[in-house]
């Protein structure tokens, strides 16, 4: 598969942030996309747009079509190694039980605005939002092809698993990561003795429910990831953004998730969950 070609970026300086403003556009097309992971060629007429990812600082590559029913995205970066496993279980011998490890899975955030006004999609801005979340993640939700479907409220209420982050201007905020209503893509697995060294810590299922919307697969090769995502445009479900095809919607795109942790230089990807939304897009319809 033959890599993307990035184009250049302007960025716009806005104190504390790199952030610029760009547009994605979707086109309406009539042959669509296998969700698969590979550049078929479906996606050779869809418009490029190269946003800057500042905490990961890779350049990822965006595509978007769709049928006036369905929209679709292609997103293409750089990975140098592929990790498709995720807090595998490690046998303590002295505790005599599993513990959780270091690895960490890859993963792709998709963060769109649920608000009628302009809003600051960053976890550092100065005015409350609700966000709808698209979370592809390797091991957990792409082996049945699918994304985790979530929301992400940040303002100046604490809520039950709120992190209380800082923003640009010193005021304490809080984000709060929430699921969508629904079955997720996996369950936690537990064992009571030993069976081998490391264990997979998630089974994999069938979603259910709004946290089942999203479909997605990713394919990596020859250190780039390849990940395709569709979503019907109105899912009639409250916990989702709705798409109307005579509206414009902000939006942005983060490497890792977005949960406002620290790196973690313990960890196999010591900026998991330290991802920031790094420019303000806004998908438009052609």
């Amino acid at each position: 598969m033959k890599k993307l070609i990035s184009l250049p970026i302007l960025l716009c300086l806005v104190p504390g942030l790199a952030l610029a403003d760009q547009d994605v556009t979707s086109k309406r097309v009539d042959t669509l996309p296998q969700i698969d992971g590979q550049i078929d060629e479906s996606w050779k007429n869809a418009p490029v747009t190269v946003t800057r990812d500042r905490i990961a600082k890779i350049d990822i590559e965006l595509r978007s079509v769709h049928d006036g029913n369905t929209v679709y995205f292609l997103v293409h970066y750089p990975d140098p190694t592929e990790s498709r496993r995720h807090k595998y279980l490690v046998w303590n011998e002295t505790l005599q039980s599993y513990r959780s490890g270091p690895s960490r899975e890859d993963s792709f955030v998709f963060k769109f605005s649920m608000e009628a006004r302009p809003v600051d999609l960053t976890i550092s801005g100065d005015e409350p939002y609700k966000a709808d979340i698209w979370y592809w993640k390797a091991n957990r939700t792409d082996p049945v092809g699918f994304a985790d479907d979530k929301h992400h409220l940040y303002g100046i209420s604490t809520l039950k698993k709120s992190q209380m982050v800082v923003n640009r201007d010193g005021n304490p905020f809080y984000l709060t990561r929430l699921s969508d209503n629904g079955r997720s893509a996996y369950s936690s697995q537990t064992y009571e003795k030993f069976v081998e060294q490391e264990m997979p810590r998630y089974k994999n299922r069938q979603p259910e429910g709004s946290r089942g919307d999203i479909r997605a697969k990713g394919r990596w090769e020859n250190g780039y990831w390849t990940i395709e995502f569709a979503r019907k445009l109105v899912t009639g479900h409250s916990d989702d953004v709705q798409f109307d095809l005579n509206q414009n919607y902000a939006f942005g795109v983060s490497r890792h998730e977005i949960a406002g942790k620290p790196v973690n230089p313990k960890l196999e990807q010591p900026l998991y969950e330290s991802g920031e939304i790094g420019e303000r897009l806004t998908l438009i319809w052609k």
